[in-house]
């Protein structure tokens, strides 16, 4: 009979809207919550054919979840440099297990930080997974990368971001440029000079230079180097330079150089100043075999540009009537320096930062975008697992292929908007008391029913 189907269709309004006030309840719990995507109930009819034209067959509803996964939260600033957001599509990946060996998973709550043993994790404990670049900085799979040739793509590619095992580097020099101005009025040495003799150069000390300067470097392990770049007057407009250690004893010499130099040569200003010529010895870099077990360093000194007027006041040597002056000495190498910092920049990038002022790219963050974010399966601690109507995931570098930016010392807020929840659930509410009042009044209408048989 009708009577009974209106009361199964109330019954039916009844189940859907309370699954939607549990969506709503859900939705406001979790508004604090870091990257929360709301849900919101989505009702469809339930049919029943009528037997005939002259009868009607209530039906009834049902409430399904749409999960607004594709929704952002509004971004708000962090004060940690570990704390990250997506602007724009994505995921972070990341993983239950620190070895990489348990379920992999996906969310937007980007509040990591390390755990005791250095792994970057976030507060529901799972553990954040990026590309390990290696020392070129080169992602997995990429050309020339011989330390990881798994394809980037692949999850295989992805290890848990460790900050504890970013250990020091060194940076070798490789580059010296020296500004300087040689007195013009110095007079010409009027003795014997001959770079490779040692009695006649200025690396051995017989021979005193007019102007010298002290320059330190480091080599590839990070150990520190004096060298002594020093000028002697031979002619009008004409120097003689010697580049050499001090201790000589730091390097060793091969062919006509002596006495720990480096490179010998000799330079030639023109008469306005300006600088003319550096010979041969002195241009391209200068081979430097070290006594101590480094590699042997490659550093090319950088004296400035010649034909250039003035080039003395802002870059290289010049050669004018004003004293000796040194503008400046600048090498591009430091020492052994110790992680002190690490940051995260727009495209991914996990940089650390060096007591001695260097910095290096160790990992990547990766991006994971789906066909369809809206099927995703939800997980305990505000993370997605991948599902069959969701597509499989891809992995890209942010900003490439649709991939949200991402965004450093930043956190997405939950997508919830108390207003519209707060509409939601008086919506909700008006909608379980009319149906409740569907049930009151069949109940009415089946006691009439009742009382014809008396």
């Amino acid at each position: 009979m009708s009577l009974f189907g209106s009361l199964f269709s109330a019954v039916s309004a009844l189940n859907a809207q309370s699954q939607s006030m549990s969506m709503i309840a859900d939705n406001i719990s979790n508004v604090n919550t870091i990257g929360y995507k709301a849900s919101t109930a989505r009702f469809e009819t339930l049919v029943t054919s009528s037997a005939t034209d002259t009868t009607f067959t209530p039906g009834g509803v049902r409430a399904r979840t749409l999960a607004l996964v594709d929704q952002q939260g509004l971004v708000q600033a962090s004060n940690s440099p570990t704390d990250l957001a997506i602007a724009g599509q994505g995921f972070f990946v990341v993983n239950s297990l620190a070895d990489g060996s348990g379920s992999t998973l996906f969310t937007r709550a980007g509040s990591f930080r390390p755990d005791s043993l250095g792994n970057l994790t976030n507060s529901a404990g799972f553990y954040f997974q990026g590309w390990r670049l290696d020392v070129d900085g080169r992602l997995p799979g990429a050309t020339g990368n011989t330390t990881n040739t798994t394809s980037a793509a692949d999850l295989a590619s992805l290890e848990t971001v460790n900050v504890n095992s970013i250990s020091g580097v060194a940076a070798g020099t490789t580059e010296v440029a020296l500004g300087t101005n040689l007195t013009a009025s110095q007079s010409v040495f009027g003795g014997t000079y001959a770079a490779g003799t040692s009695a006649d150069n200025m690396a051995s000390g017989n021979v005193s230079a007019h102007f010298s300067r002290a320059v330190r470097i480091f080599d590839a392990q990070g150990t520190g180097h004096d060298l002594q770049i020093s000028f002697l007057k031979t002619a009008n407009n004409t120097w003689e330079v010697e580049i050499y250690a001090s201790p000589a004893a730091d390097v060793t010499t091969s062919g006509s150089l002596v006495d720990g130099q480096i490179a010998v040569g000799q330079i030639v200003f023109n008469g306005d100043g300006s600088l003319a010529s550096i010979s041969a010895g002195l241009t391209g870099g200068q081979a430097i075999a070290w006594t101590n077990g480094a590699i042997a360093s490659s550093v090319t000194f950088d004296f400035g540009t010649a034909g250039v007027v003035g080039v003395g006041q802002t870059d290289g040597l010049s050669q004018f009537d004003g004293g000796f002056n040194v503008a400046f000495v600048n090498q591009n190498g430091s020492e052994v320096g110790e992680l002190n910092g690490i940051s995260i920049d727009e495209e991914g990038f996990v940089i650390a930062t060096f007591t001695n002022g260097q910095t290096q790219k160790v990992f990547k963050v990766p991006v994971a975008t789906f066909a369809d974010v809206s099927r995703l399966e939800s997980r305990n601690g505000n993370v997605f697992a991948q599902t069959e109507a969701s597509g499989q995931f891809n992995l890209r570098e942010a900003g490439i292929g649709g991939a949200g930016l991402v965004a450093p010392s930043a956190l997405e807020s939950a997508n919830v908007d108390l207003g519209t929840e707060f509409t939601n659930m008086i919506i909700t509410q008006r909608a379980f008391s009319a149906s409740a009042k569907v049930i009151t009044t069949v109940d009415d209408m089946l006691e009439e029913l009742i009382r014809i048989k008396r």
